[in-house]
């Protein structure tokens, strides 16, 4: 696998930063130590700027070409941040903090930008500036949308921003991607059905919210079965459910749903969302009780755009080989919020036959940090041609 020389030569030092991030994993916003970490390597490669606070927690450096002719400004991300959950791989850098853990390779992605920052920061080979950008807050905190709002994207110029993640399940190293939409949106909701409750043996006397959730759960996938165009995309989830009472004999009060809407379209997100809302509310006044509906807009649709998916094609090439056409995925990914301001890509690059990400027993794969720093750094090289 064609890899920069020294980024090959960086691989051991680069893991270390990884294993260390790895085994003290901090969540969403409260990404104090590695934020520090992160501003102390940039300011020890020589980054031109070294920003903290953005975001809340997240770090931005400024790296400058050994030309600037060309006036253009590169953004790269990656995302610091852990997940709750309890690690089970054993490994003697697991996480040492009870209950936090790196289940989605964050600590490598991380790793992997600080390599590619401290290769552009030596060899500076290419013409306008280079700015890595480290968010927090990826795992459902917004972390991306709060940097976009401090005014990252206008405050350095970003011209297109590039960003990765691994993927368990494709070759080590090797990487995948589409263009236009990608990932899907993330919504969420909260729905309490309320009725009256009373004695399991006299259901006439009540009118009952387990009826009115239960219908609820089944008649919400008629927004894919019914509503949606069979060619688009949308996933309802009920993920809870949750009665007032936990007795036997009780028919309660209410009955609590939650879970989430995801979609591929701007169109069919509005349409699941006024669905989802015309459904409940049926259901329980048919029943003769009433649903509070909550529906909380959480992540946008990740959009890869047409031209900037062809440059991280052709560095994808320059690395591995090849480059796969990559799934539609319904999950959800902050990322987007960076590429509904600037135009860019998201590529995948695979990280072996591990556990899948966000599984207690997920570990990043070691051997993916040359393919991953290259790729890095060769986007600012490809896209700033030095003179």
């Amino acid at each position: 696998m064609p890899v920069k020389n020294r980024l090959a030569e960086l691989h051991d030092e680069i893991t270390e930063w990884r294993r260390d991030i790895h085994a003290h994993p901090e969540i969403l916003f409260d990404t104090h130590r590695t934020a520090a970490l992160v501003a102390e390597k940039l300011k020890e490669f020589g980054c031109d700027e070294v920003v903290t606070g953005i975001g809340r927690t997240g770090v931005v450096g400024v790296i400058k070409g050994k030309a600037n002719t060309s006036g253009k400004t590169i953004g790269l991300r990656a995302d610091m941040d852990a997940l709750p959950i309890e690690e089970a791989t054993g490994l003697e850098y697991a996480s040492k903090t009870p209950g936090a853990m790196h289940a989605c390779g964050h600590d490598g992605h991380t790793a992997m930008l600080l390599g590619a920052a401290k290769y552009l920061a030596e060899t500076r080979n290419f013409d306008g500036t280079a700015v890595v950008i480290f968010q927090p807050a990826e795992e459902g905190g917004g972390g991306g949308r709060e940097m976009c709002e401090d005014g990252m994207m206008s405050r350095w110029n970003i011209d297109e921003v590039y960003g990765m993640h691994n993927w368990p399940g494709l070759p080590t190293g090797q990487f995948a991607i589409r263009p236009g939409p990608f990932f899907a949106s993330a919504d969420q909701f909260d729905v309490i059905f309320k009725g009256r409750g009373g004695h399991a043996a006299k259901p006439h006397e009540t009118i009952d919210p387990t009826v009115m959730a239960s219908q609820a759960v089944l008649a919400l996938q008629t927004i894919a079965s019914r509503n949606a165009d069979p060619v688009d995309h949308v996933v309802v989830s009920v993920t809870s459910f949750e009665t007032s009472s936990k007795a036997y004999n009780v028919i309660p009060q209410s009955v609590h749903l939650r879970g989430t809407v995801r979609t591929l379209s701007p169109e069919m997100r509005d349409l699941a969302e006024k669905r989802f809302a015309e459904i409940c509310h049926g259901i329980a006044t048919t029943c003769g009780g009433i649903a509070d509906v909550d529906f909380r807009r959480g992540y946008p649709v990740m959009v890869n755009s047409e031209g900037e998916t062809e440059h991280a094609i052709e560095v994808a090439k320059s690395i591995a080989g090849d480059c796969a056409e990559a799934p539609l995925v319904m999950g959800g990914e902050d990322f987007a919020f960076m590429l509904e301001e600037r135009p860019g890509a998201y590529i995948l690059m695979g990280n072996g036959d591990t556990a899948m990400v966000h599984h207690p027993e997920y570990n990043f794969n070691d051997e993916a940090i040359p393919a991953g720093c290259s790729w890095y750094a060769e986007m600012v090289e490809k896209r700033l041609p030095a003179a």
